[in-house]
């Protein structure tokens, strides 16, 4: 068992003040049986109402209601956790999954229908890309495709902005952690899989300094659904499978089910903002 602890802060300025619908914050962790949350605290601007809940895809989420009109959004989330060990490979396939392309089950596919229909044209792809011509063992194309993204797409660190469309990535060949996950999940769902997108933290201790992708900085990843071995998470920004160094706060169809914060301002003119962060991971 590993006990970490995580402190996260954000800050949203604004250069004048403003009025603010209810803002939903998902950055409290999903927890199971490789992340246990011994303790989690979030605050935000003094006086503001907020309630927990758990959204449509089962995430933990606080829903921030503003009282008054304001400068400046803050957030501030304290995290003590204990991680069990994972090797994110211990699993066996079905035998109808043993090797893509294949079929859902009839049961699988009318629950994970949602998942499997893709949201946004790929384009023209490269053929490393492209539905297999012949069986190949299903973990193993895996590896292949996120070892093909991580490899050929390079990384920038875009902390603002949307994330990029699998068109926009494949015609830049660069993107950051989210748009890397969105090609992803898109790519996964045009061959028949179903996948959905993962908002959370990486723990890269562990990592060498030169690999370290995600350092600083909320990340983005891959989930898809494998019969026998349930959602099995893949980080193409890395180009690893996810084990027990990725905290998912939030899964979902779309970049917009998994920002870590969501809301509107009111004003009569257009108010311009920036964002400062600060995250840090350690052991115990």
């Amino acid at each position: 068992m590993i006990e970490i602890e995580i402190r996260y802060e954000a800050t949203y300025q604004y250069e004048d003040t403003a009025s603010f619908s209810p803002h939903l914050v998902r950055l409290l962790p999903r927890n199971g049986f490789a992340v246990r949350t011994d303790r989690s605290k979030i605050t935000t601007n003094e006086g503001t109402d907020v309630q927990y809940r758990q959204d449509i895809f089962d995430n933990l989420v606080a829903y921030c209601f503003y009282p008054k009109e304001l400068d400046h959004l803050s957030y501030k989330l304290e995290l003590d956790l204990r991680l069990e060990e994972k090797n994110p490979f211990h699993f066996l396939l079905d035998s109808h999954a043993l090797n893509v392309p294949f079929t859902y089950t009839q049961e699988e596919a009318s629950v994970l229908s949602a998942y499997i229909t893709p949201r946004q044209p790929l384009g023209p792809i490269p053929a490393a890309l492209d539905r297999p011509t012949k069986e190949i063992p299903t973990v193993d194309w895996l590896v292949g495709l996120n070892s093909w993204l991580h490899e050929n797409i390079e990384y920038e660190r875009r902390d603002e902005g949307e994330a990029y469309s699998p068109e926009q990535t494949l015609a830049l060949m660069k993107g950051s952690c989210r748009d890397y996950a969105v090609l992803a999940v898109e790519v996964l769902r045009h061959h028949g899989l179903a996948a959905r997108l993962v908002s959370g933290f990486s723990w890269e201790e562990e990592l060498p300094e030169e690999d370290r992708r995600a350092e600083n900085a909320l990340h983005a990843w891959v989930e898809t659904y494998l019969p026998g071995a349930g959602w099995v998470g893949i980080d193409p920004t890395n180009g690893i499978f996810c084990g027990h160094h990725f905290i998912a706060t939030a899964v979902g169809l779309t970049p917009a089910h998994i920002a870590p914060v969501h809301g509107h301002y009111y004003g009569k003119k257009t108010i311009n903002s920036t964002l400062t962060t600060n995250l840090s991971i350690r052991r115990k």
